[in-house]
């Protein structure tokens, strides 16, 4: 009996421990309720390269890249995806920015193999949306640095929005 117990707790406990990955994170909640969520298909990267010089550089490498934005207007919100990015982070990613202000957070974070950048996650949360761009490809890292200093992945994420959803894509059989 008390190895069935010790079974249903760790079974419990596993079920409500955070997502390991960016990937578990969107497939779990890219149907939420007022999730807006795009992962843009490889035949799709010339549109989002024409948003400016500057992403055509950084999309040219791009092999993933997903957004997601979601509600984030109370605290229990707010907490809970500001964990869940932090776990994302946690060891195998460098912050190369962080603005926090109370629940509030800019966070911009890459995970680097030798001398190339490897992925990038750009998390915002103003307490009223929650979003994330998270890219996955070869990139320069000083190209990444200085996009962070200029505030351009917030440009970014703000002009690939309104881009991905004027998209007229026919639909699949």
């Amino acid at each position: 009996m008390k190895k069935l117990l010790s079974f249903v707790f760790l079974l419990i406990l596993a079920s409500c421990s955070s997502y390991n990955s960016i990937a578990d994170f969107y497939e779990a909640h890219k149907n939420d309720n007022q999730v807006t969520a795009f992962r843009v298909p490889q035949f799709m990267f010339s549109l989002v390269r024409s948003i400016s010089p500057e992403m055509n550089s950084i999309i040219g490498d791009t092999k993933d890249l997903r957004y997601m934005q979601f509600p984030s207007a109370t605290d229990t919100q707010s907490q809970f995806l500001n964990n869940q990015m932090n776990s994302f982070t946690g060891n195998s990613f460098i912050e190369i920015y962080r603005k926090n202000d109370h629940l509030k957070r800019n966070v911009i974070s890459v995970r680097e193999k030798r001398d190339v950048i490897k992925e990038i996650l750009v998390y915002k949360n103003d307490n009223i949306n929650g979003s994330f761009l998270y890219f996955k490809g070869n990139f320069d890292p000083v190209q990444v640095r200085k996009m962070a200093a200029n505030n351009e992945f917030e440009s970014f994420s703000q002009s690939l929005l309104p881009q991905m959803l004027n998209t007229n894509v026919p639909p699949t059989e």
